[in-house]
């Protein structure tokens, strides 16, 4: 997406321009596709809180030792990458990072006696939460195209704006 700086009030800003990454998506496309990113983005970004947590009970070891036993089921039920495929549907991911193997680490138990498993364990749920704040970043950067996108729509035909309010049913006249 190229972008024209402007003054305004003596302020330089960004004046987004469209994009042909996006040209073969509808208004309704583009707006679900935003839609999608952003869902996408709040599943990655709680899936990172919890790893991070795991992260700090494993380098913790006094605060006794987490088990996962009641979470497993949420955790595969819920999978980040899902949403990943979705998203590779509306526009191409080749510039998305890999996500880790989130299951297989999630399964994994800090060990009571085995400080150099609980150092491996910790080294991979570093690596998975980096994997995972890469991820976002590329998530941010697709959000914001696609937000540009529609702004440059909306500039082009203001009109495009009155779509996206909801329609008032219209009134029925009661006969009295």
């Amino acid at each position: 997406m190229a972008n024209r700086p402007t003054a305004d009030a003596g302020r330089f800003r960004t004046v987004p321009e469209r994009s042909p990454e996006f040209a073969h998506l509808t208004l309704d496309g583009l707006r679900a596709y935003r839609g999608a990113l952003t869902t996408e983005e709040g599943r990655v970004s709680y899936w990172r809180r919890i790893i991070q947590a795991r992260l700090d009970l494993v380098r913790t070891p006094d605060m006794g030792t987490p088990t996962t036993a009641n979470l497993r089921s949420v955790f595969t039920d819920a999978r980040v990458d899902n949403g990943r495929r979705a998203l590779h549907d509306i526009v191409p991911v080749d510039d998305m990072p890999p996500l880790p193997d989130l299951a297989e680490l999630w399964a994994r138990e800090p060990s009571l006696t085995d400080e150099a498993y609980n150092a491996a364990l910790a080294r991979d749920l570093g690596k998975a939460e980096a994997q995972l704040s890469a991820y976002r970043t590329a998530l941010h950067k697709r959000l914001a195209g696609a937000t540009g996108e529609l702004i440059a729509r909306y500039r082009e035909q203001p009109a495009l704006c009155l779509s996206a309010l909801p329609l008032q049913p219209p009134m029925r006249v009661v006969n009295g």
